[in-house]
């Protein structure tokens, strides 16, 4: 009798063991993100859970709902192979996602945590598409990879969901050809803020400003190769593109200017297409001659920004029509194209410093010698600029050889691609009860540290 009551005592402690095993296991299921680490601005604001109901494939879905506007992610940290381009691809489904200033910099995507680098955004309510991000490793050895809803200067409420991670290692195209386009937008329909009042501004370029802004197209093309002494090529195709732009961008230094974000939707299929190595927009800001005077600082061209990796420069047509920067005159400017160049050396500049490479500044031409030559602007200071021709502390200093053929990283790397081996997801009960002992083990392991 007493052996009986001994088994069957067994028999429970079993099923009640079993039981807990299973509980904790759909716990462990409900809230475990894996090898991913969770991170939010403000706790209590979104809650992560693993979704059964909503998948895209056999896996449970990574669900982040933002209850606030909130800018939170889930992120890993992959090793990497330095100067190696990387693309990252996820799927993704949104539901009631909302951007708290209304721009496109939030919403759900993929970044890298501690940088701009991100894919494109997704918001509203979209069912399951494709996100990918490409970018280069540059001098890194490692990155903290991201699946995120909010944004690096916004927030976001409303759901999402992830699911089948990948990431894939290319390689590096050595060719100097630089592929540009130049986007040419003659209308703007904005809503601006004026003296402190809101005011909707139109401005139009004038087909002469087209005109000019091909004729120093041409001019770049030809100028970039003889001053970088064949380093480098480009060459380039220009759209008109006759729908406003519809929102501007604004910080204190610049004023207002044209951020990626503001023309992702007019220009992204032409980009996706050809593979642009560098973007420009070419806009009117203002116009003395018909009493419009945005609020611009003083400024014909802005660079080192970036277009989902590409670098992207804004080109201003002057407010005054009798201004003569992009106008070729033997006795007032022999260097129009001089804006061209300018904006795209900060994207190099931009590049050199990220790759770990010690340069002066573009600015700092003054500090250096140089100075502003009445017909030909700064060419001279530019010639020694892109050829490491600077004279400083007995070397010479400048751009290197070699970031000419940095150039940024898109589908044509991936002809030939390695999947790096990150984003494992336990693919069966056996895996699920490893990670499960896996992060046990880890917490324990933290807790002796911190009482250590």
């Amino acid at each position: 009798m007493k052996k009986n009551g001994t088994i069957i005592g067994k028999i429970i402690w079993w099923i009640i063991m079993i039981a807990i095993i299973i509980v904790v296991v759909n716990l462990y299921s409900k809230y475990n993100y894996n090898d991913f680490e969770k991170h939010v601005t403000q706790v209590g604001k979104t809650e992560f859970t693993r979704d059964s109901n909503q998948k895209y494939s056999k896996m449970d879905s990574y669900k982040m709902e933002n209850k606030e506007y909130h800018d939170a992610i889930f992120s890993q940290t992959v090793s990497l192979i330095p100067n190696t381009p990387y693309k990252v691809t996820c799927k993704v489904k949104v539901k009631n996602v909302q951007n708290e200033e209304n721009t496109k910099s939030g919403g759900a995507h993929i970044s890298i945590s501690g940088t701009t680098e991100r894919s494109h955004t997704i918001s509203g309510t979209q069912d399951w598409q494709e996100l990918t991000m490409y970018f280069n490793s540059k001098n890194r050895t490692q990155a903290d990879i991201g699946f995120r809803l909010g944004g690096y200067a916004e927030k976001s409420k409303g759901t999402a969901w992830f699911s089948d991670f990948k990431i894939e290692a290319g390689v590096p195209n050595k060719d100097k050809n630089w592929k540009m386009a130049c986007f040419i937008f003659p209308n703007i329909d904005v809503k601006v803020k004026v003296n402190g009042k809101e005011e909707q501004v139109k401005l139009e370029m004038t087909q002469a400003d087209i005109s000019n802004i091909e004729t120093n197209l041409q001019r770049f093309r030809t100028s970039i190769a003889q001053m970088s002494q064949n380093k480098m090529t480009v060459e380039y195709e220009t759209y008109t593109i006759l729908e406003p732009i519809q929102t501007l961008s604004y910080d204190e230094e610049n004023g207002y200017f044209v951020s990626a974000s503001d023309v992702y939707e007019l220009i992204n299929s032409y980009v996706q297409e050809k593979h642009y190595d560098h973007i420009y927009v070419a806009i009117r800001m203002a116009d003395k001659q018909k009493g419009s005077n945005i609020l611009v600082n003083d400024w014909i061209g802005l660079g080192g920004m970036e277009y989902l990796g590409i670098g992207f420069s804004n080109i201003r047509m002057p407010d005054d029509e009798n201004n003569y920067a992009y106008k070729y005159h033997y006795l007032i400017n022999t260097f129009p194209e001089e804006v061209f160049i300018h904006e795209f050396l900060h994207t190099l500049e931009r590049n050199s410093k990220e790759y770990g490479y010690e340069i002066p500044d573009l600015h700092d031409y003054k500090q250096y010698g140089y100075t502003e030559d009445r017909l030909e602007g700064l060419k001279k200071w530019y010639e020694d600029y892109m050829n490491q021709n600077i004279s400083y502390n007995g070397k010479k200093i400048g751009l290197p050889a070699e970031i000419y053929q940095y150039k940024p990283t898109n589908e044509t790397n991936f002809t030939y691609s390695t999947q790096v081996n990150a984003f494992h997801e336990p693919e069966n009960i056996i895996e699920v009860i490893r990670s499960l002992f896996g992060r046990i083990g880890k917490v324990f392991e933290y807790v002796k540290e911190e009482n250590s």
